[in-house]
């Protein structure tokens, strides 16, 4: 049966410039270059080398390399020999490597994250990290064994459908060599629920158990056995869910049968100085605070995540948004490596029962207008996507400009967002309503979302009176008040997704005075700090009960009235100041209270049994380490 060996341990790294360190992967070269503005980041060819004693395996066996993501272009010799080349940073590629193994072996991967114009992404406003940041693997199978050749895929496919209370399961294999195949479906429990055998077999579960999003992720198993002369000599376990859903242009997303109104977020995969080589724990804090607000959807962005997180989606029950990098710009040269890219997204993530989207672009008129070889090579992606999985509609994530009569959003994809930032870059956050409200006038069986929205802040700058591009966690609060207001109202939207959960790296940017990221997040970068913003999503969606009083890091204020602000889940909240009660307020979400601001002022929210306190102290003067700096950046964007 296969075995795994981990490869991550004791390489040498070799920098560009010839300096030489050992290390473990995963690892980035970017980590600080990447985050730290300038636009003048490291991007070219570095060198990654290790030894390895040969893998015990018998002479039916063979070793197959793996690696889970090199950004971007990948060249891997060992012992002296090209093995395999790979272009794109975010998917699994692996050979056989049996007739190249020594007693000793050295490997090389040539990493190369250099400009160019053939290979995913070129032009974004994200940082494109050069590395080995994920896991590399020895995968040792018998010769006949269940394929490892096919686009970095697992070699099994599984197709749930529903019928009344009957999930119809159907299982795809494909093996390279001989034997024939048995399968069985488990329960959560480990109970076989269906059997079968054949490379293409067909299953009923009775009574099935559906995958019900965040309140219910039921996950089952399916197990395949690969058998030679009646001895098991390969085997592969996927878990899966079984659900059904459609969007309706106006009534919006619909899982198992009921309303489920997509309301989350996106996710960048990068931390401050540790840039895209994250481990287990990384993701395992991101998906507890993306819970912990209560969201029920994940765009990940723009590119494939690790396989961990599609699997913490699928564990807690999150709609996921998965795409490809083709992002702002359309590059000519580049057509082969988004079929590629497209083709290794849908292969190796089929089985997920989260994900329910797949993402053809992003902001691709950014830069290219309507040329015909766009507009044709999205036409080839969607009907890609279609080929590779019928049982998933397309979308594409349009940019504000695009404009609602353009062609890539009315005439290629089943689905359709916008990335539209009325309020921030753009005055005005009514243009909202209208924009909104007259695209779904004018088409009104195109179903819409909202791929990307929100604002930046600083969670050091405030004002009592926010303004648009003042970057304070004032005016961040209000722009998404509104707009979860705004998304209440439309239950058409089949999808929103807010631009970003967490602040991340793009080193072209200058904002806020901290240059080399997006600040839009509702947590830092470092993941330290929840900004306020981060409550009223948590008020909006989640059941957890909270209060949270805003500004806490708001202190000195010079107004001898202070407008204290208040999110919560529950219905009736009392704010003290110096012990005193300043007043009860029933309402929804957003409480608001006006505070006798006389020296230093300790304050409590109460709600029940749920306290939150702060301090805010009137002073003669404005705090001036509140405002933005004249050299901080104006709130422009990347472009």
């Amino acid at each position: 049966m296969r075995k795994t060996t981990i490869l991550n341990a004791d390489w040498l790294f070799r920098y560009h410039d010839g300096t030489e360190t050992r290390l473990d992967i995963p690892h980035t070269w970017n980590n600080l270059d990447g985050q730290d503005g300038g636009d003048d980041y490291w991007r070219g060819t570095c060198v990654y080398e290790k030894t390895f004693p040969m893998p015990a395996h018998g002479e039916n066996e063979l070793v197959y390399l793996q690696f889970n993501g090199v950004n971007a272009s990948a060249k891997v010799i060992l012992n002296g020999a090209v093995i395999m080349t790979h272009d794109g940073g975010y998917s699994t590629f692996r050979a056989d490597i049996t007739d190249h193994l020594k007693e000793e072996n050295h490997m090389i991967v040539e990493v190369d994250n250099s400009k160019n114009d053939r290979v995913y992404p070129q032009k974004a406003d994200f940082t494109f990290y050069g590395g080995i940041y994920r896991d590399v693997l020895l995968l040792t199978v018998n010769k006949n064994h269940f394929d490892l050749d096919h686009h970095g895929g697992p070699g099994i496919a599984v197709t749930p459908t529903v019928d009344g209370k009957t999930g119809r399961v159907n299982v795809r294999t494909w093996i390279t060599g001989k034997g024939e195949v048995s399968i069985a479906l488990k329960d959560a429990e480990g109970n076989v629920v269906a059997s079968g055998s054949g490379c293409d077999c067909d299953l009923a579960i009775e009574n099935v158990h559906l995958w019900d999003g965040i309140a219910d992720p039921y996950l089952y198993s399916c197990e395949a056995v690969l058998s030679l002369d009646g001895v098991a000599v390969d085997a592969v376990s996927t878990p899966f869910g079984v659900r059904f859903f459609h969007v309706d242009p106006q009534k919006g997303f619909f899982l198992n049968g009921r309303s489920y109104p997509l309301r989350g977020v996106c996710r960048h995969q990068d931390w401050k100085g540790i840039g895209n080589a994250l481990h287990k724990e990384h993701h395992d804090i991101d998906m507890a605070m993306i819970r912990e607000i209560g969201a029920n959807t994940i765009r990940l962005a723009h590119y494939q995540h690790d396989q961990y997180f599609y699997d913490l989606c699928d564990k807690y029950g999150f709609v996921v948004w998965a795409e490809i990098p083709y992002i702002s710009e359309h590059m000519p040269a580049g057509r082969e490596n988004t079929i590629q890219q497209m083709t290794e997204l849908i292969i190796q993530n089929y089985n997920h029962p989260s994900i329910c989207v797949w993402g053809i672009s992003n902001e691709i008129t950014i830069s290219t207008r309507d040329n015909k070889d766009m507009l044709d090579n999205h036409r080839v992606l969607n009907d890609l996507v279609h080929q590779l999985d019928p049982t998933r509609p397309t979308t594409l994530a349009c940019y504000a400009v695009c404009g609602p009569f353009n062609p890539v959003a009315h005439k290629v994809s089943d689905l359709v967002s916008w990335n539209l930032y009325l309020g921030w870059y753009v005055p005005g956050m009514f243009l909202n309503n209208f924009w909104v409200d007259f695209f779904h006038w004018k088409y009104p069986d195109r179903c819409l979302g909202y791929s990307e929205y929100g604002c930046e802040c600083m969670p050091h700058l405030h004002s009592a009176h926010p303004r648009r591009g003042d970057q304070s966690e004032e005016y961040q609060c209000k722009y998404n008040e509104y707009m979860l207001d705004f998304f209440e109202k439309r239950p058409f939207m089949w999808a929103t997704h807010l631009w970003n959960m967490f602040d991340f790296a793009a080193d072209a940017r200058n904002q806020g005075g901290e240059p080399g990221m997006n600040h839009k997040g509702l947590v830092t970068f470092d993941r330290k700090i929840k900004k306020d913003s981060f409550y009223i999503y948590k008020a909006w969606w989640s059941s957890e009960p909270f209060v949270h009083i805003c500004g806490k890091r708001f202190v000195d204020r010079v107004e001898t009235i202070a407008e204290v602000k208040v999110y919560s889940n529950q219905n009736t909240v009392t704010l003290y100041a110096n012990g005193k009660e300043v007043a009860t307020k029933t309402g929804s979400r957003v409480f608001i209270f006006k505070v006798h601001n006389l020296g230093q002022m300790k304050l409590e929210a109460v709600s029940g049994e749920l306290r939150d306190s702060a301090v805010i102290r009137h002073v003669n003067k404005p705090n001036m380490s509140y405002k933005l700096p004249k050299d901080g950046g104006n709130g422009g964007n990347w472009t």
